[in-house]
């Protein structure tokens, strides 16, 4: 085995955690899967017998990446200034896909990462780094430009956006189905004051269609019901899905998904609700049948 074989052989086995790094600090699957890309070009390029710590110095060259493609984003105006919808993780409710339970291992659902998404660059990376994947402040410093008290404070004020915004989701995944289910038989049957019942009095609804327009918020427990209304027709044509390894829904037509809905419940109730409609985005996800 030459060289480049064998740095190829140590790259692969960090490249699930360096994707999971890339996807909370994203959002997109295809952007993370980028950013892992280059980060192997950095790696062939450096003279890698001086890395003492190839997993610490590939979270670090990931995280610059990252960065600077959020500071892109900013720059060309593509950063949404409202809310957008992560791409989802979809598996088969029966068993979570082994490489997407090594991207979910500390439980990241979609309503966590809408509110990460709405965090600078700089402070998305002291939090995603430090609070998810404990990378020391002194090594993210230098990354942010900043001193490491200062990237403390960085990750701190992300830390109470965050603890602010998103609920946490009930860990019983049995309970999580259970609620999800009734509002889908709620929906299916027009059923009002059903959908009332399992949501939560401050639920909140995103939903991302793509397109210019920023995600559409709805918020409260009879805005949101009267929205599922809506949703009669296509529910349908809803199966039940794992959804960032919540219980969560995907509609299809014609066997194409055309929307999915990742849920957070707690303490049985539906408190957040992330529907990812855009077409394009839709389109380049790996949904599997969830009739098999």
């Amino acid at each position: 085995m030459d060289e480049k074989d064998f740095l190829a052989e140590c790259f692969e086995t960090h490249r699930t955690h360096l994707r999971a790094v890339a996807y909370r600090m994203l959002g997109s699957l295809a952007e993370a899967d980028d950013a892992v890309q280059e980060a192997w070009l950095r790696l062939v390029r450096s003279d890698s017998d001086g890395i003492e710590n190839l997993g610490g110095w590939l979270t670090t060259v990931v995280g610059r990446v990252c960065l600077d493609m959020l500071r892109s984003r900013t720059s060309r105006g593509e950063e949404p200034l409202d809310v957008r919808v992560p791409d989802p993780l979809v598996g088969h409710v029966e068993a979570i896909d082994p490489e997407h339970q090594a991207m979910l291992a500390d439980s990241v659902g979609l309503a966590l990462l809408v509110v990460v998404q709405t965090l600078g660059p700089a402070e998305r990376l002291a939090y995603v780094l430090h609070d998810m994947f404990a990378v020391p402040f002194d090594e993210i410093a230098p990354m942010v430009g900043r001193t490491p008290a200062a990237a403390r404070q960085l990750a701190s004020r992300a830390r109470r956006r965050v603890q602010g915004a998103a609920t946490v989701p009930d860990a019983d995944l049995t309970r999580q189905r259970k609620a999800v289910d009734a509002f889908l038989a709620a929906a299916r049957d027009g059923d009002f004051d059903a959908l009332v019942a399992v949501l939560d009095p401050d639920v909140v609804l995103r939903a991302d269609t793509g397109g210019e327009a920023a995600a559409k918020v709805v918020r409260g427990a009879a805005a949101v019901a009267g929205q599922a209304l809506t949703f009669q027709r296509v529910s349908q044509s809803a199966r039940p899905a794992l959804v960032n390894g919540a219980a969560g829904i995907v509609t299809t037509v014609d066997g194409r998904p055309v929307a999915v809905l990742g849920f957070t419940v707690t303490d049985g109730k539906v408190t957040a609700i992330d529907i990812l409609a855009d077409p394009e985005r839709l389109g380049r996800l790996e949904v599997e049948d969830l009739d098999g």
